[in-house]
């Protein structure tokens, strides 16, 4: 059974590279959202095996997303990976309470992410 991944990005330009980066060198089936709160519903109901969830968010950000994701007992345990413009400063900055996989920062190379998303969930 291929591995599915939640890409959460409110960039539709952004969510086509990564997906597109994702299927070229994986069988992963790929979720997308484009909000938060399209995140939740869509985590609830298809319970992907991660998320990559985009920090930087119109309305809820990755932060709040996150916290909600953690709150529900049916996608706490889905591991989440942060993509950002600025992992550094929140990598300084992060909290021990939002449990995340990995920060990974923007730019990234599309063609490498797949091997950094299994290296970081241990697929």
């Amino acid at each position: 059974m291929p591995k599915s991944i939640l890409i959460v990005d409110d960039e539709a330009d952004v969510r086509a590279v990564i997906q597109l980066g994702l299927e070229m060198a994986t069988d992963w089936q790929i979720l997308s959202a484009s909000s938060g709160a399209e995140a939740l519903v869509t985590a609830a109901d298809r319970c992907p095996d991660a998320i990559l969830l985009d920090l930087m968010m119109p309305d809820m950000d990755g932060r709040a997303t996150l916290q909600q994701l953690k709150a529900n007992p049916t996608t706490e345990g889905i591991p989440v990976i942060l993509v950002t413009a600025k992992a550094q400063a929140f990598q300084q900055a992060n909290e021990p309470d939002l449990a995340v996989a990995a920060v990974l920062a923007k730019p990234f190379r599309p063609l490498k992410l797949a091997a950094e998303i299994s290296g970081i969930l241990g697929w």
